[in-house]
């Protein structure tokens, strides 16, 4: 039975070819030069086959080197791949806590671009509305609504901004005669903010528990809904919801990204660089 080589030397070997030197695999490795270079003459003479072709500056391999890298570079790749996918299901998920419409008509679905950044992250969300304290709440993050920062580190995502929408039957005769008024309860003022700005009596919306269960009621025909068009953009692609107003009115409130005090996690840190980029995106930039 053949023996097989050992592992470092085959992947100093492997190391040497993709970074075109032993000194720029040794830096790699954190060992020294004469260290690379040992184990891959034990290497070569353990197969009886050269692999390298040593130069002043450069470590050309051989035809059978060339050969034997590409396989054991496939082969450690398989092993790093295995490595990573372990330590995944190992690794507890980053959990993280924010609103029911937040979450369900913004952040899931973008969430699959995070995961194809990061794959070995996986994110628990959950929802409420109380204030999270990180003292006692089982979570890595939180994301809510505030007309100011709630706590130093906090990131500021998004203006708050709200838009009236109605099925398109209901809008075209939407300016003749108003008709039910939908609402949640978690933003209970948005109609009267908006009635405010065009001087128009307080309204007496019908207020559900979420606004996404609103929105559902709005798109059933049971009337107008008002909320920020970010959480109305695929409906109003489709033009299963249209606008009742020519532009969104801005709010005293933003979203904003709560981290826990203190140094953060890799894995959050990670979450907070990708909203980060989220956001940028959206803007346009």
């Amino acid at each position: 039975m053949s023996t097989m080589p050992p592992l470092p030397a085959l992947h100093a070997f492997a190391l040497v070819v993709e970074a075109g030197s032993i000194a720029a695999a040794a830096r790699r490795l954190g060992v020294t030069q004469p260290a690379v270079s040992a184990q891959v003459r034990a290497l070569e003479a353990s197969l009886g086959v050269a692999l390298l072709r040593r130069g002043a500056n450069a470590a050309v391999p051989t035809e059978a080197g060339a050969r034997y890298a590409a396989s054991l570079s496939a082969a450690i790749a398989t092993m790093q791949a295995a490595t990573a996918a372990l330590r995944a299901r190992q690794a507890p998920p980053l959990r993280l806590r924010a609103y029911t419409t937040f979450a369900l008509r913004w952040l899931i679905p973008r969430l699959g671009r995070f995961h194809a950044q990061h794959p070995t992250i996986r994110v628990e969300i959950s929802t409420g509305l109380e204030v999270v304290n990180f003292a006692r709440h089982a979570v890595d993050a939180a994301i809510l609504t505030a007309p100011r920062a709630p706590a130093r580190n906090a990131m500021r995502l998004m203006r708050v901004t709200l838009m009236p929408v109605a099925v398109p039957r209901l809008a075209r005769r939407w300016q003749a005669v108003h008709g039910e008024l939908l609402g949640s309860v978690v933003r209970p003022g948005d109609w009267g903010l908006w009635c405010e700005a065009r001087g128009q009596p307080d309204p007496a919306p019908l207020l559900y528990e979420s606004t996404s269960l609103a929105i559902q009621a709005a798109l059933e025909g049971l009337g107008a809904v008002i909320a920020p068009p970010e959480f109305l953009a695929g409906e109003l692609r489709s033009r299963r919801l249209v606008a009742l107003d020519e532009a969104p009115l801005p709010t005293p409130d933003s979203h904003w990204l709560l981290l826990p005090p203190g140094r953060v996690a890799p894995a959050t840190e990670a979450f907070r660089a990708w909203l980060a980029e989220e956001m940028q995106s959206a803007r346009g930039g």
